[in-house]
């Protein structure tokens, strides 16, 4: 399921239509996001290297981790340090998102800022949407020149951005990225408990695809290691596929399992521990079976039949030379509809309500 989810941001967007969004949610109770965020990074940059992708390129916008972290990131996925200029580029919002530390140097309280470097740009002002949205654009034509290749774009946090710009702004934000001729696709992380229902609703509401990280138990700690994804994919004509999978984080990394196995320990975990047995012996099953209802025959030399208030074939064949019987059964088989009106006068046709005169 994650793969499939992946696979329609790698295929991109067909000319003339919106390109492909996913947003990833996610709470405190199941703080998952950011390792699917990561592994749904890492799949998109194995297409573009292997050519399977539409986009040639990545514009990754870090909000809530440093530039560093993710090309480490990529480093131990085993992407080759030296090439990653050449495929990716970083948009630096999390050193100095409002430009505060570039204020304070350019007044000599500090003595350095975090600056640009090769494969990474710095934006000191993130509420500056214009300009965003300019900066990724342009990280993104770099890569790819001025041709009709795409890119993709990631947004490592939407929260982080609506701490400082307002809902209305970021969604106008959002379906421009989508908008865009060289935008192949774009996904984000969303922290869902930060933000109201219509904040997330919105954002739901202009993606393709939704995948909601939700925990298993209450406990926190629990669904630190393991939780559910559920996908909500919309296909272009229309339809709506809803998908289950199970989140386990392991040293090794991020992996999906089916939700059934899921399913499965959940049933017995819910089962409670009691001292007496809840389950069946074969012999208390095999002597449960042998049990006579009482709505059947229970006589031994015929075969059981379920009674249904009617006589039934084999038992008309037996008992024909029964008059007796027969007449009972033409006299079970009649009937009759006794109507008495009120009097003599009423119409048998009348509209009156024969129960007009009860205190309902």
């Amino acid at each position: 399921m994650a793969e499939s989810m992946c696979r329609v941001l790698r295929d991109g967007a067909l000319e003339g239509e919106l390109a492909p969004s996913l947003t990833i949610k996610d709470s405190f109770l199941s703080p998952l996001g950011l390792h699917v965020f990561d592994y749904v990074l890492s799949q998109i940059s194995s297409y573009i290297l292997a050519g399977k992708s539409q986009s040639r390129g990545l514009v990754l916008v870090a909000f809530s981790r440093s530039p560093s972290f993710y090309l480490d990131l990529l480093k131990r996925s085993g992407f080759d340090a030296v090439a990653l200029d050449k495929w990716i580029r970083i948009l630096d919002c999390y050193s100095d998102p409002l430009g505060w530390k570039h204020d304070l140097k350019e007044s000599g309280q500090i003595g350095s800022c975090p600056e640009s470097s090769l494969g990474v740009t710095m934006c000191t002002d993130v509420r500056n949407l214009d300009k965003l949205l300019s900066e990724i654009l342009e990280l993104g034509k770099g890569l790819i020149g001025q041709g009709k290749d795409r890119f993709c774009i990631a947004i490592d946090s939407v929260s982080e951005l609506l701490r400082d710009v307002k809902l209305t702004s970021v969604a106008a934000l959002l379906s421009n990225i989508r908008s865009n001729g060289q935008v192949s696709s774009a996904f984000w992380l969303l922290h869902s408990d930060l933000h109201n229902a219509t904040t997330s609703a919105s954002l739901e509401y202009m993606c393709s695809i939704v995948a909601s990280v939700e925990g298993i138990t209450p406990q926190v700690e629990q669904n630190v290691r393991k939780s559910m994804l559920r996908v909500r994919l919309k296909r272009r004509n229309g339809r709506v596929r809803l998908m289950s999978e199970e989140i386990n984080v392991e040293q090794s990394g991020v992996s999906f399992l089916p939700a059934s196995s899921l399913g499965e320990s959940m049933a017995q975990s819910l089962v409670p521990k009691v001292q007496f047995n809840l389950q069946l012996s074969e012999k208390e099953k095999l002597d449960r079976s042998k049990v006579v209802l009482p709505f059947e025959h229970q006589e031994k030399e015929r075969a059981k039949q379920i009674y249904d208030g009617r006589r039934s074939g084999v038992e008309g064949q037996n008992d024909i030379g029964s008059e007796e019987k027969t007449s009972v059964t033409e006299k079970s088989r009649g009937g009759e509809i006794v109507y008495l009106r009120d009097s003599d006068d009423e119409r048998p046709d009348s509209d009156e309500d024969p129960d007009d005169d009860l205190d309902i």
